[in-house]
């Protein structure tokens, strides 16, 4: 066909074949795109959701740390112990078996993250002790063992599951935390920066006792080899009975031990409380918190019982009688402790102590003192390493994190 013949009609048959080609293709272009958006919104979708709910699983972890610190979530040493937090009000909440603590969550009212549940489920924020297969034994963290995890000594290892939901995604985080040790510096069951003086039945021991040490009812207690709390005692970390930069007087039955161990004039008695745990001053003063002008009803905690607003000048003087407790107790003044009084942990004070009748101290009693450092009676003081770091970080400790991993979503 000669082109130059070709109709007018027939050319624009042809463009109108051309476009609709054109227009079919990019109709499929424009709907593949649009698919793929689609599907990258989903996934994107999908992985905020997935997101939100691992920062949920995350923020449990946080909760049940604090609940830790607070003491809200205590064990003591039952290897068993367990703790669920649940979404729910206090009043509200399931039931749960014999080894079991339930909690309500410390979430705002009204804003409670998905981290765990209503009702005890696989879901529920759960806390417990790491223990061995049989849950017999707690292991513990101490850096300076080798392996660090052991049953001997140090701060407790704890585990956290905590599930975060966002719609329908789910991630599961396992850790096991524990508390930072404190570093101590303890130089005997008693030190003292003035005479010490022992009469009746008084007895300080140095030997390295377990945290959860009880009364071993005086004297009677640590005659004859430790006879009353030798099952408390463990193989290292013993301290002199007692030390001081003055002298020691003891009389009656009152008894130290190691028998023979107990250091008089020495030098380099504590400039503070700070040198003791292992702080500087301005971190201690950051760290101990308001003071408090009357020994509270509740002892359990760390507390600074001072009169007056100028600090280290001994003008306080505070007895404690009656009470049970333990942490860390710093005195701006003179303490009386008497028959009564049962206490785990550290006690500091700049001035003078007298130490009566059956009083107990499972842990350290450090005194910078006026005259001199009175104990009699019954009163007993036996030394405990771990009593004084699990304590004191119980309740202002800070946490490190020995394991993390995220558990597989069951199908």
């Amino acid at each position: 066909m000669n082109p130059a013949k070709v109709s007018r009609s027939d050319q624009r048959g042809m463009a109108l074949v051309m476009a609709l080609l054109v227009l079919s293709a990019i109709s499929l272009i424009s709907i593949a795109l649009l698919m793929s958006v689609t599907t990258e919104r989903k996934l994107s979708g999908h992985q905020l959701r997935e997101d939100s709910a691992l920062d949920f699983a995350e923020a449990g972890i946080a909760e049940a740390t604090s609940r830790i610190a607070s003491g809200d979530i205590n064990f003591g040493t039952n290897p068993r112990g367990t703790a669920m937090i649940f979404n729910a009000n206090p009043g509200n909440l399931p039931g749960v078996g014999a080894d079991t603590t339930a909690l309500a969550t410390a979430q705002p009212a009204g804003a409670w993250l998905r981290y765990t549940t209503a009702t005890k489920n696989k879901d529920a924020l759960t806390v417990r002790y790491k223990t061995d297969f049989g849950r017999t034994a707690i292991y513990n963290y101490d850096p300076l063992k080798n392996p660090p995890v052991q049953t001997a000594s140090g701060m407790p290892v704890y585990q956290i599951i905590s599930t975060g939901k966002r719609g329908q995604e789910r991630r599961t985080v396992f850790t096991e935390v524990t508390q930072i040790p404190v570093n101590l510096n303890i130089k005997a069951a008693i030190a003292a920066n003035v005479a010490i003086k022992f009469t009746g039945n008084a007895v300080a021991c140095g030997y390295n006792h377990r945290a959860d040490t009880n009364d071993p009812a005086g004297v009677d207690g640590h005659v004859a080899g430790l006879t009353g709390c030798q099952s408390a005692v463990l193989a290292t970390g013993g301290l002199p009975g007692m030390w001081t930069t003055d002298v020691i007087n003891n009389s009656g039955a009152s008894n130290s031990y190691p028998t023979g161990g107990d250091l008089s004039g020495q030098t380099g008695f504590y400039s503070g409380p700070w040198d003791a745990i292992g702080m500087t001053q301005t971190e201690f003063w950051q760290w101990i918190g308001g003071r408090s002008a009357t020994v509270p009803a509740d002892i359990n905690g760390i507390f600074y019982l001072d009169n007056n607003t100028t600090t280290q000048d001994k003008s306080g003087s505070f007895s404690l009688g009656g009470l049970t407790g333990n942490g860390f107790i710093y005195v701006d003044g003179d303490l009386t402790l008497n028959s009564t009084c049962n206490y785990h942990g550290l006690i500091y004070v700049e001035g003078d102590v007298k130490f009566n009748g059956n009083a107990y101290i499972c842990g350290a009693l450090i005194v910078k003192g006026n005259t001199q450092l009175k104990a009699n009676g019954g009163c007993t003081l036996v030394y405990s390493h771990d009593a004084i770091v699990n304590n004191i970080a119980k309740f202002k400790g800070s946490f490190m994190t020995l394991a993390w991993r995220e558990l597989p979503t069951p199908p």
